[in-house]
């Protein structure tokens, strides 16, 4: 008989009740308001203004199995669903409805510092850790040395922790929860904190755990190296619903399938040439490439007509961009008041994560129109990119893209 499943999750939803400010529209509600705010504190009888109440679900109707020694990844956008799943399985929050059953003990890596007294050292953040996620101090003891040497932090050991960095504080975190031996071990996107030789090291420490203790983990991240490469299953969630789930590779496929973004411009009130739509390819984007394309009109023939793509983080900084002056002869397109020009990144150097695409149009003298941010996706990288590239001068630079036309 196949053995009972360590985690079991049946029909989870989370309800947070969100409140906005609810007052009246006329004139002079609004005067009365504006005077009011003054001086409310000195009138009793006047209370601040009544308050909405809106039901959100962070989850609904989650429900899966988990065996021992199963590693499951968790795929998703922001504000999915991943992370609040993640605390009700560590019990830092109860779920509204459902039922979760773990039979073991489990370890939580979820924020930086979780459970750690700033004023304290880091040995003794090591025993008040292992305390907390139910280790005897004898059990501490004995994996103190080895908890020490994987964290990296010796030099520091006797020092508050409230002097750490933030990348010395997940060190020490992950290194007291994969050496204090749980049943379960749940990992949040926490690791990217850390530099790519510590995250190297950490994934090597999960697959270890898993293959030869046998322990179960949960993993999320936005890295695709990583996800694949120790997880077996996986977990799509999509605005608090599972949208997919079975092998990891299944998952993220599908997941960035869905991918597609596209926005639509209304023609400008003035007559001049101007960008209609900016669309990203969900097809390609699954298979590790990135194709724009941006949509234009004109009342007179673009000669030739120029577009220009920007790559930004997912907090709007500039990573490398490109446009049609820039490619030279390999790009020569004829003169068009119409059409689509598609821009296509073949693996880009690129680690997981979103971005956002800013589009420009021209043509060979001047610029017309631009859509800063037109359009949101999110990455998932075939290579091991733990950081950044750097930023560079808008230009080619290592992001070479391919150039083409369809005139309408």
């Amino acid at each position: 008989m196949p053995a009972d499943p360590i985690i079991t999750v049946e029909r989870v939803s989370k309800r947070y009740m969100l409140g906005h400010r609810v007052h009246d529209d006329t004139l002079r509600d609004r005067i009365a308001r504006a005077m009011r705010s003054a001086t409310w504190w000195a009138r009793p009888g006047d209370r601040p203004a009544k308050r909405a109440v809106e039901e959100f679900w962070a989850l609904r109707d989650v429900s899966f199995e988990l065996n021992r020694g199963q590693v499951l990844g968790i795929v998703g956008r922001n504000g999915a669903g991943k992370s609040t799943l993640l605390k009700i399985l560590s019990r830092i929050t109860e779920p509204t409805s459902g039922r979760i059953r773990m039979r073991g003990r489990a370890a939580s890596l979820l924020e930086v510092g979780t459970g750690f007294h700033p004023e304290l050292t880091g040995r003794e953040n090591v025993y008040l850790n292992g305390a907390i996620l139910g280790m005897r101090k004898a059990e501490i003891a004995r994996k103190f040395d080895e908890i020490v040497a994987f964290s990296e932090i010796e030099r520091f050991l006797d020092t508050p922790v409230k002097h750490y960095s933030s990348g010395m504080y997940v060190r020490l975190a992950f290194a007291i929860a994969a050496h204090l031996e749980p049943d379960i071990l749940i990992v949040d996107e926490v690791l990217a904190v850390g530099d790519a030789q510590f995250q190297k090291k950490c994934l090597n420490k999960v697959s270890e755990v898993t293959h030869s203790d046998g322990r179960t983990v949960l993993f999320v991240s936005h890295n695709s190296a990583a996800l694949q490469s120790i997880c077996g299953v996986g977990i799509w969630l999509s605005q608090g619903r599972i949208a997919g789930q079975g092998p990891i590779g299944e998952c993220l496929a599908a997941y960035l399938h869905t991918g597609s973004q596209r926005a639509d411009y209304p023609g400008p009130a003035e007559d001049r040439p101007h960008i209609t739509s900016v669309r990203i390819d969900p097809a390609v984007l699954a298979e590790g490439r990135i194709q724009v394309e941006v949509g234009f009109e004109s009342p007179f023939p673009l000669s030739p007509p120029v577009v220009g793509i920007i790559v930004s983080s997912k907090f709007g900084y500039p990573i490398a961009g490109s446009n049609g002056r820039m490619a030279g002869a390999s790009w020569q397109p004829k003169p068009a008041r119409a059409g689509v020009v598609t821009a296509c990144l073949d693996n880009p150097p690129l680690h997981s994560d979103s971005y956002l695409i800013s589009a420009y149009l021209g043509d060979a003298i001047s610029d017309y129109d631009q859509k800063l941010d037109a359009v949101g996706f999110d990455y998932v990288s075939r290579r091991f990119h733990p950081q950044m590239p750097p930023l560079q001068v808008i230009g080619q630079g290592d992001f070479d893209w391919r150039w083409s036309l369809r005139a309408e």
